[in-house]
């Protein structure tokens, strides 16, 4: 049982390293050259990720969440793991915007199918006590592999060229997380004859204001992280005219940020109620876009960077935690699979319209604006959100089976 639940911890780690680290933070950070060296606009350099994420979100968002119910998460994940890795090597030989968004295509169905869905109900199904240290645990992957790939891109971008960088980098994801994933096994079902039983209705999470509360404050929040992450390479390189190596530390510094956010919320979770956990996250993340993106100072940047990474570090890690409170978690993936859909929408919607707005205004304080209320009107969904589980869960055969033990006087 151990063994399975380390083999599960590495293969989340380096699934997320892999595919959030490297593709999903790597790739804005040659976004400037596809503005420089192929004349590109903001808003048609960050459509790509856009229209990626509205297609394949809404698409496959919910049947990825189907299938892992049914099947278990193990052989999405190596998919999703060779799309993205494919996509950032497909990347490098883009010339015109027809390629650029097949391979964006293929890197958000790598997202969908290898990221945080099958990860967190990996997680969530192996781990029971320590469910919150594990997922902290697991998403240091992101940080880690963010706060690398600038650092690692300056350098291969010097060496090779930004398509030889984008290649290299394309083929070292699929070399470091498809082995972990490969022999990672199965989480154990949750019920003893489901496979002969259909899997539980999603109707009752769906009747409860707390599901669309959560799934609001979720899309909120990614968006304001998304619309802020997708652009902030632009804005510091072609707007504030940083260096690339200036850009590539306050990069790293921001993902170095996520490292302590994923260890410290994943530790308060287990100790504080999840939504107080989940309103503390939010609340960094609306706080300190404006000096981040305002202040003038390099360090005074990198000081508001390190604490926006904590903000970002907590935010996907401690959506499934608060899931698995409300709801039953025979449903994660499904579940997980809705709310992923409205946050792909989000992620997509956001940085465009941030870019957009540049582009016609030719600043980006309005797109910063509407980043902080976006931000702000996810903390007021988070906020009203039950801090129990919901009436009668704590009675439910999922939720004792998932209940530590209760010893008694004199017992360990």
């Amino acid at each position: 049982m151990r063994a399975s639940q380390t083999r599960a911890l590495a293969a989340a780690f380096l699934s997320l390293f892999s595919i959030v680290g490297f593709a999903l933070y790597g790739m804005p950070f040659f976004y400037d050259f596809f503005v420089r060296d192929l004349g590109w606009t903001r808003w048609q350099v960050t459509s790509g990720n856009a229209l990626s994420k509205l297609i394949v979100g809404p698409l496959f968002g919910f049947a990825a969440g189907a299938l892992i119910d049914r099947f278990g998460p193990r052989r999405l994940m190596m998919a999703g793991i060779v799309m993205a890795g494919a996509a950032l090597v497909g990347f490098a030989s883009v010339a015109g915007l027809t390629a650029f968004y097949i391979f964006y295509f293929f890197n958000a169905l790598g997202y969908v199918c290898g990221g945080p869905l099958p990860v967190q109900v990996l997680l969530t199904r192996w781990f029971r006590d320590a469910r919150g240290k594990a997922m902290g645990v697991a998403y240091l992957g992101i940080g880690v592999g963010g706060a690398i790939v600038p650092i690692l891109a300056v350098a291969l971008t010097q060496a090779l060229g930004w398509r030889g960088a984008l290649r290299v980098l394309g083929v070292l994801m699929i070399v470091v997380a498809l082995p972990a994933a490969f022999v990672v096994h199965e989480p154990p079902r949750l019920d003893a004859d489901a496979r002969a039983s259909r899997p539980p209705s999603l109707a009752p999470a769906l009747a409860q204001p707390a599901f669309w509360l959560l799934a609001f404050g979720s899309l909120a929040s990614i968006g304001a992280i998304g619309g802020t992450t997708q652009n902030l390479k632009l804005y510091l390189g072609l707007d504030r005219h940083l260096t690339q190596a200036q850009i590539a530390v306050t990069l790293s510094v921001i993902l170095v940020g996520s490292i302590v956010g994923r260890l410290l919320m994943g530790w308060l979770a287990d100790r504080w109620p999840k939504k107080r956990v989940m309103l503390l996250v939010y609340a960094i993340v609306a706080c300190v876009i404006p000096p981040l993106a305002f202040f003038e100072s390099p360090g005074a940047i990198r000081v508001c960077a390190f604490l926006f990474g904590i903000g970002l570090g907590g935010d996907y890690m401690i959506i499934p935690l608060v899931a698995a409170e409300l709801f039953d978690i025979r449903v994660m993936g499904r579940l997980l699979g809705l709310v992923l859909t409205t946050d792909s929408i989000a992620e997509a919607v956001v940085p465009l319209g941030v870019a957009m707005l540049r582009d016609r205004t030719g600043s980006y304080a309005v797109g910063f604006a509407v980043i902080v209320a976006l931000a702000g009107a996810g903390a007021v969904a988070v906020a009203l959100l039950p801090t129990e589980p919901r009436q009668g869960e704590e009675d439910s055969p999922v939720a004792q089976a998932f209940r530590p033990a209760k010893t008694t006087a004199g017992q360990p």
